[in-house]
């Protein structure tokens, strides 16, 4: 075995989480873990991100410079930054390196991936399979999932992604025999409480590893967490062969630590202040998270909307991977209609005959016309009236407000908040709902009676 070789050098430059370290007699190559001395309690970690020349390298520091300064000792064996895999991490929260979040004890594996990882070749990919269904109503109606395919769900704040991402891992846990890896990319420690006491009290976290770089991480931590999560995800998919349910709360929170990291840099900024790279920094996480061969992988995705602007360019690039898109309205969550899902402008490439069946499609594609002409009716409504509409608009509206409601449903990780009783849907009882309302069978049932239901047979047939 060969022994490992050692570069020594001194840092000569700090700004903020940039490092500037000049080696002695070789520099190392991108990618490279360096160990840098602190006056703080712990040595801190960067990775090489550019070579400057004259033997001196530009890295970004994954933990707090504090404590750091001019001229310190810095030590590098080439060495890649890699998290440790295995079966050992299962039912832990670690940060992006394997450390332990959880208070357990210190994960040893066998194995190690790095954290910058090649995504399979097309050849070794796995296009989407089946249906995956959710038990959501509107969701598997409108934005259906499948195996191996990768669903955003976008929305602004406060409009409730996190609690999507949660009850869809909660109805996946009874049918998902493989293993949930969940990256927490600059999100709160509260959320990230709740979810583990959630998973914990479902039974599932002995088949999940979470991966978390919180909000007070460092940009570089950050915008790493996600790829560290990524390679977690491949050893279960690759080496064991095992379906992965992928889950990343929050996008975003990776473009915008990619935004901090590219401005330390001295970047000149792109549209709207992003980063020159926004595009490969998005593709570099997206690529690789996707079936193969070898086993397969479902993933959903937060993604937070600045300002609900649907035309800023993170989510426009972030909107190009998915296969299916589930977009979450603010207007629709102040009706107090929840989960606050825009039909018409969720949508997914799986919503086709040939994949859902003619059914589901002609069902989908007749509720979001009806739904669309209520849209057009609004204004006009508020204006003149109810009464100045012609009856068959008038029976449009009333269908409408019936379907609005029943698509509505009350989740299992919200019950301690709403006080009713969770409720998952099979896809072909929302079906049937929904075309039930379209043919006016439920005309004459109100639409309080629709509203915050689970099988439209609770609404009761008059």
């Amino acid at each position: 075995i060969q022994p490992k070789r050692q570069y020594n050098g001194r840092v000569t430059s700090i700004r903020g989480t940039v490092v500037d370290v000049r080696f002695e007699n070789q520099a190392p190559s991108l990618g490279s873990q360096i160990r840098l001395q602190s006056d703080e309690d712990d040595d801190l970690t960067a990775f090489v991100h550019s070579h400057l020349g004259d033997l001196s390298v530009r890295a970004i520091a994954i933990d707090s410079t504090r404590g750091l300064k001019l001229d310190s000792e810095a030590v590098s064996t080439g060495e890649a930054v890699s998290i440790p895999v295995g079966n050992e991490l299962l039912g832990r929260v670690v940060d992006l390196k394997g450390n332990p979040l959880d208070g357990g004890q210190p994960i040893e594996t066998a194995n190690r991936y790095p954290l910058h990882r090649a995504p399979p070749r097309p050849s070794d990919r796995r296009g989407s399979g089946e249906i995956y269904p959710t038990g959501i109503k509107i969701i598997d109606l409108f934005s259906p999932f499948t195996f191996g395919g990768r669903v955003a769900v976008f929305g602004g704040a406060g409009v409730g992604k996190s609690v999507v991402l949660t009850e869809f891992m909660h109805n996946a846990v009874e049918g998902h025999r493989g293993v949930a890896v969940l990256a927490g990319i600059g999100e709160r420690s509260r959320e990230g409480l709740e979810l583990w006491q959630e998973l914990s009290k479902r039974g599932f976290m002995d088949r999940t590893v979470m991966v978390f770089g919180q909000m007070k991480e460092p940009p570089g931590a950050r915008l790493l967490v996600g790829l560290s999560a990524v390679s977690v995800a491949e050893y279960f998919r690759d080496a064991q062969q095992k379906d992965v349910m992928f889950v990343v709360d929050n996008v975003y929170r990776h473009v915008q630590a990619g935004m901090e990291v590219s401005g330390l840099l001295g970047r000149m900024p792109s549209r709207v202040g992003y980063q020159p790279t926004l595009a490969a920094d998005i593709a570099a996480l997206e690529e690789r998270i996707t079936a193969t061969r070898s086993g397969g992988m479902v993933s959903i995705q937060a993604v937070y909307v600045p300002a609900d602007d649907y035309s800023d360019p993170a989510i426009t690039h972030t909107f190009w991977h998915m296969e299916s898109a589930v977009v979450l309205s603010r207007e629709i969550a102040a009706e107090g209609l929840y989960p606050s899902v825009d039909p018409l402008q969720s949508s997914s490439k799986a919503l086709d005959p040939s994949v859902v069946g003619q059914r589901h499609y002609d069902a989908a594609q007749e509720a979001r016309s009806m739904l669309g002409r209520y849209e057009e009716l609004r204004d006009l409504i508020s204006m003149l009236g109810m009464e100045e509409l012609s009856a068959e608009d008038r029976t449009v509206v009333d269908r409408a407000r019936r379907l609005r409601n029943f698509l509505t449903q009350p989740f299992f990780v919200a019950e301690s908040f709403t006080g009713m009783p969770g409720r998952r849907v099979e896809i072909e009882q929302t079906i049937e709902g929904v075309e039930a309302i379209l043919r006016g069978e439920f005309d004459d049932v109100s639409e309080d009676q629709l509203f915050m239901i689970g099988d439209v047979s609770e609404a009761g047939r008059k």
